[in-house]
């Protein structure tokens, strides 16, 4: 049991969207990212939990209005539904998401990560 600390693990994440493995429980990945303009449309097989640690970030959906959180606020984005998070300066997130869950998605691109460091 090793007490992790965020600070110190976003002060080693170099590239925005690319997210960082910190912690595993139960078949799940607990990512760290930094973000910053706009991300790809892409949805997940499964559902994504998007926790704002430091800055405001906007997840825009095709279908539903757009989502705006701040430090300290989470949004659970549901399986299949097509989201884009933007973030206008730089922002600081923890991803929840099943092992495996690919960054992009269903979508393929430059940004894709398919092995994500673990700090």
């Amino acid at each position: 049991m090793d007490v992790v600390s965020l600070a110190e693990k976003f002060d080693r994440i170099e590239e925005y969207w690319s997210p960082a493995i910190v912690g595993e429980l139960n078949g799940q990945h607990v990512k760290l990212a930094k973000l910053r303009g706009e991300f790809d449309w892409h949805h997940h097989a499964v559902d994504e939990l998007f926790l704002v640690i430091d800055g405001d970030l906007t997840i825009k959906f095709r279908d539903e209005p757009d989502a705006a959180l701040s430090a300290g606020e989470f949004l659970v984005v549901p399986a299949g539904v097509d989201h884009r998070p933007v973030a206008e300066d730089e922002v600081r997130v923890l991803l929840f998401e099943p092992a495996g869950t690919r960054n992009t998605g269903n979508v393929e691109s430059e940004r894709t990560v398919e092995s994500p460091d673990r700090l």
